[in-house]
């Protein structure tokens, strides 16, 4: 297997991609329709997240072949007819983030980050990452890499509202932290895509969707957070937790994401 940076996560490629081995069908998440659309400040107390209910715990990329995530991930997606929300919690005892540049390579530090294919056909996709300093990477993808796509950083989402908020200190190993958590407004403009996909959602529509979470080993060198690396001084590889397993290390093979299903109750 080859690692290569490329789009989010390591890009692994196999001969040939491995796409029908996953151990785990795709999941799939009910979307309920909210009456009071959340206030976008990273806090997800307020009684607009009440309801919703979380999703099931994130497992390793690979599916249950592999050890199970040493820290929890949820995520939690109501929607109305201005936007959809989305919002994560992410258990964490060493809150790490050092990228501040929009749209640079957010996977490089811990992140969280969705993938969205509203007509479901595996092609035209959109995604996006976020770190714990609330750094976005927004980008949009008209095919899978392994089809010779190539990411458009250009798209921007107009008119998002994101936030995160920690539980604990960031970039500080003197202490433990408990949790950082993700919210976002994403006006539904964002998917329409030149008039191909219907917006907002007719009630009973599914997309495809996935989430997933990189995480990095760390050590703590002179007072600070390093990446751990192995005996021959190289930087170990990352973790890749997500939603709806993969059964490869690559989250752009869309066949093998979840999906959700936009609800009125």
């Amino acid at each position: 297997m080859l690692r290569l940076s490329v789009g989010s996560l390591c890009f692994a490629i196999f001969a040939p991609v491995l796409v029908g081995q996953a151990a785990d069908p795709p999941r799939s998440y009910r979307a309920v329709r909210t009456a009071v659309p959340p206030v976008i400040d990273g806090d997800l107390e307020e009684p607009a997240w009440a309801p919703v209910l979380p999703s099931a715990a994130f497992v390793d990329i690979e599916g249950v072949r592999r050890p199970a995530p040493s820290h929890e991930t949820r995520f939690r997606v109501t929607w109305d007819d201005s936007a959809l929300y989305l919002a994560a919690t992410l258990t964490e005892p060493d809150l790490w983030a050092t990228i501040t540049e929009r749209d640079a390579v957010i996977y490089h530090d811990n992140d969280f980050e969705w993938f969205i294919d509203p007509d479901g056909d595996a092609l035209r996709y959109f995604e996006f990452e976020v770190n714990a300093l609330g750094t976005v990477w927004d980008l949009f993808l008209p095919k899978p890499y392994r089809d010779g796509g190539k990411a458009e950083n250009g798209w921007n989402i107009d008119g998002l509202r994101s936030a995160v908020r920690l539980r604990g200190t960031l970039n500080d190993p003197r202490d433990r932290d408990t949790s950082w958590t993700v919210e976002m407004a994403i006006p539904w403009a964002a998917f329409a895509d030149s008039g191909r996909t219907v917006i907002p959602p007719v009630p009973g529509t599914a997309w495809r969707i996935n989430f997933s979470r990189v995480q990095w080993d760390r050590d703590v060198v002179a007072g600070q957070y390093q990446k751990r690396k192995d005996a021959e001084g190289r930087t170990l590889p990352e973790h890749n937790w997500v939603w709806s397993a993969q059964g490869v290390i690559n989250m752009h093979v869309p066949e093998r994401w979840g999906r959700i299903v936009f609800v009125e109750k």
